[in-house]
C-alpha cells in the first residue's frame, strides 16, 4: 500500500517535470512570434496553452487524493503540498507565455517590439528559458544546486527590466504610447514568468532538504 502511494507520488513529480517542458516549449514559441511577428506561432501558442491547464487541473486532482488518501509523512506532505503550488505556478508561466503570443497577435503584421529594444527582449526571453530549463532538470534530477542559482539569474532578469524603463522614458523615445504600453506589459510578463521559476525552485529546495532558502532574493511564497 506504501510503495503504491509511493509511486502514485513519483508520478505526479514527472508529470510535474513534463509539465515544465510544456511551459518551455511556450515561452520559446511565443518569443518567437513575438520578434518575428509570426501569427502562425502565436496562433499555436494561445491554442496549446489549453494543455498545460488541463495538466494543471490533473495533477492538482492526483495530489489532492494523495494527500487525502492516508496521513503522508513529513517529506512525503511536503512534496504533495509542493506539487500543488507547483502545478499553480507552471500554469501561470503558460497563461503569460499565453499573453505574449497575444500582444504578437495584436499587432501583426508589425512587430511589437521596437528595434530599440529587439537586443533587450531577445535576452529576457533567452533568460526566461535557461530559468525553466534549470526549475526542470532541478526538479527532475533532484539537483537543489542548480536550483540555487535561479535567484541569480533572476537579478539580471530585474536589470534587464530596468533596462527597459530607462529606454521607455528617455527624451529619445519617439515610438508612441501604444508601443510603450506593450513594452511594459511585455517586460512584466517576462518578469513575472522569472518570478515564477524562482519560486519553483525554491519549493523545489524546500522539499529536498526541508528548509527552504532565505533572503530578500527568495521571497516567501509558502
Amino acid at each position: 500500500m506504501r510503495e503504491n502511494y509511493r509511486e502514485e507520488l513519483e508520478s505526479v513529480i514527472n508529470d510535474l517535470v513534463s509539465m515544465t517542458d510544456l511551459v518551455k516549449t511556450a515561452v520559446i514559441e511565443s518569443s518567437k512570434a513575438l520578434v518575428n511577428a509570426d501569427l502562425n506561432i502565436a496562433e499555436q501558442v494561445i491554442s496549446n496553452d489549453s494543455k498545460i491547464d488541463a495538466m494543471h487541473d490533473d495533477i492538482e486532482q492526483r495530489a489532492f487524493i494523495l494527500l487525502a488518501r492516508q496521513a503522508p509523512v513529513a517529506g512525503e506532505l511536503r512534496t504533495v503540498v509542493a506539487s500543488m503550488r507547483m502545478t499553480f505556478e507552471l500554469a501561470r508561466m503558460g497563461d503569460l507565455a499565453a499573453h505574449v503570443a497575444k500582444i504578437a497577435r495584436l499587432r501583426f503584421p508589425e512587430k511589437a517590439v521596437p528595434d530599440d529594444l529587439s537586443a533587450n527582449f531577445n535576452r529576457m526571453s533567452e533568460l526566461a528559458v535557461e530559468m525553466i530549463t534549470t526549475a526542470m532538470k532541478t526538479l527532475a534530477d533532484r539537483d537543489t544546486a542548480a536550483a540555487l542559482t535561479l535567484a541569480d539569474e533572476d537579478e539580471e532578469m530585474d536589470m534587464l527590466r530596468r533596462e527597459q524603463f530607462k529606454i521607455l522614458l528617455g527624451d529619445d523615445w519617439d515610438y508612441g504610447v501604444e508601443a510603450a504600453v506593450d513594452v511594459a506589459l511585455l517586460g512584466r510578463y517576462y518578469e513575472r514568468i522569472a518570478d515564477h521559476a524562482v519560486a519553483l525552485g525554491r519549493r523545489i529546495i524546500l522539499v529536498l532538504t526541508g528548509e527552504a532558502p532565505e533572503g530578500e532574493n527568495w521571497p516567501n511564497t509558502f
